[in-house]
Formats: C-alpha cells, structure tokens, sequence
C-alpha cells in the first residue's frame, strides 16, 4: 500500500537496463535523506526487450515503438504512478503524444536539459550534442537549441561512428572501449569550439559515470534525476 502522503515515481526504464540502473542509483544519491522512508517511493519497469529505439525510428517503426511506450506508461499509472520519467532521449521522440494519453506529468528530459544549460553561470553558445543516430535525426536537441538562442553542434559522419560505436559497443554490448575514441569526438568539439557538451545518451550518462568526465560534460540524466525528485516533492542533495 503506497504512502498517499508521497508521490510515488514512475520510471520508464529498461532502455537500456544498465542506464535504468544508474538512473536509480543517482535517484537515492540526490536525495536529501537520512533514513530509508525519507526516499522517494518509484516504480520502475525494467523493459529491457522494448525495442532498439534507434532502429525503430531509422526503420519506421516508429509507430510500433509509440504503442508499447504508452502501454508502460499507461501500466505505470495505474499501478500508482503520480510522475513519470523516462531515461532514454530518443524515446522523447514521442513524449508530447504520451502526455496527451496519460493524465499524470511525463518530465521532459530534453526541454530541462537545454533550460538547464540556457540558465549556467558562464554563457554557453556553442553546445555539442553526443546521441544515438535516432535522436540526432529527430533534431529534439537541436530545435530545442536554437529556440534558446544556442547553436547545436552534431559530429561529422566519422565521428558519430564513434559515438555509437561507444554507445552500442561499449555500454550496450558490455564490450571494451577504446578511450582514444573518446579523445577523437573532444577533439572534433574543441575544432568546433564548443563551450560545452550534452550527453544525450543515457549509455553516454553511463560512460560520462565510468570516466568521471567534467562538467563539460552535461548529463541529461543528471538533469532528470533532479527533475524527478524536485517533481515528487522531495529535495536535492546539494
């Protein structure tokens, strides 16, 4: 029986599993608590044969990806879920069509990201943006980019072999990742003259948690995980 005192979080997980699990891990590192019950109450439905979202979109099965994404949501909801957040980018392809069927907020990871980002300290022109192919193609982070005035930087064809090469055989496939990639893609931002970098992948979120990268590096995630525990009446650990 759920504590109605607390709003308890949906999490749209298992895309993939190995970034849900992070995503849970910084949920209880952010938290300011100082016993178990002062902990956010979630949900989380590990759905780690969803789809490749990527291929889904690129493929045009888009549409059989949208279905199975509001099917969790909807089963999410009403298993008690009074927040939903989603630790998979691409899938934000179809965010706004889910928050038309589900009646509890989805938070939208990629519009707090670039809020987030639009609001730093230090003024930040040139952003580069690291994801998977799909969402790169369905330009989120871009247009939400330019409506805040920044310029979205994507990588060149050769280096975006990188990322996804990071993000499928490294995090996804759990294969070994050869960090002169990584020196490859920083270089390519530099010669942009990027200010900064989104992690637009949460398999990029991992690699960013493994390397103990800077804050250069935004993290999506990072930005969600406060976003979640901000939206369920709780606060961040400073």
């Amino acid at each position: 029986m759920w504590d109605k005192s607390n709003k308890v979080l949906g999490v749209l997980g298992g895309m993939g599993p190995l970034a849900t699990q992070l995503f849970y891990k910084k949920i209880i590192e952010k938290t300011k608590a100082k016993r178990d019950q002062e902990h956010l109450d979630m949900i989380i439905l590990n759905h780690a044969s969803m789809p490749d979202r990527t291929e889904a979109i690129l493929g045009g099965f888009g549409e059989d990806l949208y279905k199975a994404l509001l099917e969790d949501a909807r089963r999410l909801v009403d298993n008690g879920a009074a927040v939903i957040a989603i630790p998979c980018n691409t899938s934000h392809l179809f965010v706004h069509r889910l928050q038309k069927e589900i009646p509890v907020p989805i938070i939208n990871m990629i519009q707090e990201t670039i809020q987030t980002l639009a609001k730093r300290s230090e003024r930040i022109k040139d952003v580069g943006i690291l994801a998977t192919d799909g969402t790169l193609q369905s330009g989120l982070y871009q247009n939400a980019c330019i409506s805040a005035g920044i310029r979205p930087v994507v990588p060149s064809p050769e280096i975006q072999k990188l990322v996804m090469k990071i993000i499928y055989d490294g995090i996804k496939n759990g294969g070994e990742i050869d960090y002169n990639d990584f020196i490859a893609i920083e270089g390519e931002l530099s010669d942009n003259g990027c200010q900064a970098a989104i992690m637009a992948c949460t398999e990029l979120s991992c690699f960013k948690e493994i390397y103990r990268l800077p804050d250069y590096y935004i993290d999506a995630m990072e930005v969600l995980v406060e976003r979640s525990i901000v939206a369920c009446g709780k606060e961040v650990k400073k």
